[in-house]
Parts: structure tokens; sequence; C-alpha cells
């Protein structure tokens, strides 16, 4: 088989790839692009490339030990990339693929941010549900 037909075949035949099967790389893309880091991050490098302490300053409460592990997951993935500049410092920026994230991950911040009273009260009503139950001798969880 000629590597044209290769190509042809696959291109007849593209891989069907969904996240709700447990070998599937889109899985892991999933769990990456929906961690809590990954997106504070996209979305500060969307507005232009920073270093290290000025990502570490803006997403606040990530240890340095995170920022690094999930600029090098980033990176790996092909969503960010990093330069040395002269002085010897790294500035990390979006790449073509990691700006395709911005626009999800800002409806998302912006669902977080919008919603977030009604999350707050809704877990106090599940709170206060759990704590009666407790109270009264009945088993928190019931299948």
């Amino acid at each position: 088989m000629t590597q044209d037909q290769v190509t042809q075949d696959r291109a007849v035949a593209p891989r069907e790839w969904t996240v709700f099967s447990p070998s599937c790389p889109s899985r892991e893309s999933l769990a990456r692009i929906a961690n809590k880091w990954t997106a504070m991050i996209v979305i500060l490098l969307h507005e232009s490339p920073l270093r290290f302490s000025q990502l570490h300053d803006g997403v606040g409460g990530i240890s340095k030990k995170v920022l690094v592990d999930t600029l090098r997951a980033l990176e790996r993935d092909g969503m960010v990339e990093h330069a040395r500049e002269p002085d010897g410092h790294a500035r990390y920026r979006l790449t073509a693929l990691g700006r395709t994230l911005h626009e999800p991950l800002l409806a998302l911040q912006a669902w977080a941010e919008s919603y977030v009273e009604q999350v707050l009260e809704a877990r106090q009503r599940y709170d206060t549900a759990l704590d009666e139950r407790i109270l009264a001798g009945v088993p928190p969880y019931e299948p």
C-alpha cells in the first residue's frame, strides 16, 4: 500500500472520537481544558503573552509547581508555547489551537460569575437538608 493510498483511506474513514470512551484521547483533552487552572491561564494569555510571574500573580491561588505542570501540559498539547527573552525570562502565549479555547472558556467564566449566588444558595439548602437528616438519624444518602 502506498502512502497516497494510506492517506486516502484515512480521509475516507475518519476515526470517531468520543469523550465517553475511557480509552479515547479526547477524554484527556476534555479533562485538561475543564481544569480550573487551564481555564484561567487561557483567559489571561488571550490578552497578551505573559511571563511566568505575571501568570502566577494573575491567576491567584495557584502554586508555582501547579502552574509549571499546567503550562507544560498545555505546551505538550499544543495550546501554549513559550519563548526565552534576551534577559532569560520565558514569555508564554497561546498558539492558534489555544486561542480556539478562549470563547468557550469566557462563556464558562461568565456563567460562573453570573450564577454564583444561585449556586451558593443551592449549596446552603443542600447542606441544611443534609444536617437535618443527620440530626434525625436518617442516613445522609439513599440510592
